[in-house]
């Protein structure tokens, strides 16, 4: 029998995954897909979820002598639309902002950097879609 909170929901058995648990792995299985596409293009992953405290850079990764700032954005379906429509001009003027940082921080220099963007699905079988050089407005 159901145990009810005193709200009068229904109680969830401890180990059912909530609503946030489920998002969190959503995500985390979206950038392990990120991270194998990016490598099979050759490229070099420096860091995963790289943060400070202005935010956070989804995937850092070297792309020959540049250095490539990876925003990723999954969705389980096509419903809510494309995960790259999710990536805002604020968003990523907020990337190329905590860019700057990381950049500054590090002892080497890094004369090219641009901002890429992975769009996931994941049904009815997972689609990545990599869009390179993405343009944040000024």
């Amino acid at each position: 029998m159901a145990r009810t909170t005193k709200t009068g929901r229904t109680a969830r058995p401890a180990d059912t995954p909530t609503r946030g648990d489920r998002q969190l792995a959503l995500g985390r299985t979206g950038e392990d897909l990120a991270v194998a596409r990016l490598e099979a293009e050759g490229m070099v992953v420096l860091g995963r979820n790289v943060r400070c405290r202005e935010g956070e850079i989804d995937i850092i990764a070297r792309d020959g002598a540049t250095i490539v700032f990876v925003e990723v954005k999954t969705r389980r379906t096509m419903r809510q639309g494309s995960p790259l429509e999710a990536i805002t001009p604020v968003k990523l003027r907020r990337i190329r902002m905590l860019s700057g940082l990381w950049l500054r921080a590090q002892a080497e220099f890094y004369p090219a950097t641009r901002i890429d963007a992975i769009g996931i699905v994941m049904s009815p079988r997972p689609t990545v879609t990599h869009v390179r050089n993405v343009q944040v407005d000024a």
